[in-house]
Parts: C-alpha cells; sequence; structure tokens
C-alpha cells in the first residue's frame, strides 16, 4: 500500500528537491564571490535545512539528539554510518556551527546543481575510489585543513551505503589518517537510524513515513592509538543503530 501511494507522493518530493538545488545554485555563488567561505558557508546551511523540509512531502520526520557540550573552537573528526545520500542534510544543518566537511567520491563534484558546487568550493574533498593512495592524500589535505582552520571532517567508515541499515566493518585508512593529521581533533560518533526507509523501494519510488534519528555519542580525545580509537568510534557508532531490515 505504501509503495503505491508514493508512485503518487515521489514526483512532488523530486519536483521541490530538484528546484531547492537549481534556485540555491547562483546564490551559492553569489555568496562566495561577495563574502567568501562565510558567504557560501551560511548558504550551504540554509540549503540543507530547505533538503530536509523538502522530504517532509514524504512524511519524513528528523530527531538528532546530542546531551553534550561540543567546542566550536577545536577540529572535529565526526565518525557516522551511512544508509542513503539523505543522511548529509540533517548533518550539515544541526551541525552548522561546526563546520563539517566531507570526504565525497569524485563523481558528486560536478553535474548537480549545488552540491556539485559546494564540493568544489566549500572544503570538502574528492575522491577517486579506484586510486586508494591518492584518496589517502585528498583525506589527510582535510585532516590538515580541519587541524588549521577548527572544522569538522565527517566520514563514513564504511565505505558505502548500507542498503537495510545494517552495519558494515568499519575501513580504517581513511579514519586512520585523519585522526593522524588532525591530533587534536576530537572525536565524535555518530548513529544514525532509518535514513535507509527512504529509499528503500530504490531511486524509484521513495519510502515515505521515515523516522529518521541521529544520536550523537560522547566525544573522545585522538591519544594517537589509531586502532584503539578506530575500535572506540566503530563501537559507540554501532551501539546506536537499531532499526534495519532483518528480511527481504
Amino acid at each position: 500500500m505504501q509503495k503505491t501511494l508514493s508512485y503518487f507522493v515521489t514526483p512532488f518530493f523530486f519536483i521541490a528537491f530538484g528546484l531547492i538545488l537549481v534556485i540555491f545554485h547562483p546564490i551559492l555563488w553569489l555568496g562566495l564571490k561577495l563574502f567568501g567561505y562565510p558567504g557560501i558557508k551560511k548558504t550551504v546551511s540554509l540549503l540543507n535545512w530547505f533538503l530536509m523540509r523538502s522530504t517532509n512531502i514524504l512524511g519524513t520526520t528528523y530527531r538528532f539528539t546530542n546531551p553534550y557540550t561540543i567546542p566550536t573552537d577545536r577540529p572535529l573528526i565526526i565518525v557516522t554510518n551511512h544508509q542513503s545520500m539523505y543522511d548529509i542534510p540533517p548533518i550539515i544543518w544541526y551541525m552548522r556551527k561546526h563546520h563539517p566537511k566531507f570526504v565525497s567520491k569524485k563523481e558528486l563534484g560536478k553535474g548537480i546543481p549545488s552540491v556539485s558546487f559546494n564540493l568544489r568550493h566549500g572544503g570538502s574533498v574528492l575522491i577517486d575510489r579506484k586510486d586508494a593512495k591518492a584518496s589517502l592524500m585528498e583525506i589527510g589535505k582535510l585532516g590538515a585543513y580541519i587541524e588549521k582552520h577548527n572544522r569538522a571532517a565527517v566520514i563514513f567508515p564504511e565505505g558505502t551505503r548500507s542498503r537495510d541499515g545494517h552495519p558494515k566493518p568499519f575501513k580504517p585508512m581513511g579514519l586512520k589518517m585523519l585522526m593522524k593529521k588532525a591530533p587534536s581533533a576530537l572525536i565524535v560518533p555518530i548513529s544514525i537510524n532509518n535514513s535507509w526507509k527512504l529509499v528503500r523501494f530504490g531511486k524509484f519510488p521513495m519510502g515515505l513515513g521515515a523516522k529518521v534519528s541521529f544520536d550523537v555519542h560522547e566525544p573522545f580525545e585522538n591519544d594517537g592509538d589509531y586502532d584503539g580509537l578506530l575500535a572506540k568510534a566503530e563501537a559507540a557508532v554501532v551501539s546506536g543503530i537499531k532499526h534495519f531490515r532483518t528480511s527481504p
């Protein structure tokens, strides 16, 4: 029943989502040209608030729980699971005070209004997943960038999206590189639930009524024990993943 209804609702969502990206593209360009980084940063935050609101057409709701006081005057490494592209707007919006930057595949760096422009000019890095050495170098540049400017790097160590919400094992190299290049960064684990339900039927139609939640776990210091830090971050993230598909 939900899938049938979604065939009628999804086109309205895609129209709204696409219009937001198209409308904000020149605004991002102007923000950057007129005000530099502060201009594009504020516009990107607003863009992602609107992108979240567009998913309300699908009945999507968001809950972001953070009981911790996270400082804004030091770099962060945000470590989280990855369930869909719709994980990203809430992280950008709710963590906007920390200037989140992403490790993204290079294919996203062109052809997508607003998104590609921000990835190229907003401080994130684009990697070629087929070239592991070059990818690590780019991730290292991001680590050095957040260390210098007190910003946040967001990394999805699973390496790919979980299509059913079930956590995948963390791949260590990218996260270790960030920790090495940003030794003063506070590590912030976040667990995402139910984002996968937006794409439970694939690219079309969209899933309806997803209750997406983000739970921030207690941040911890980078003590230089990269294997131990990786295990601690993975355990924290996995501990908060509760809602995934257990049967076809």
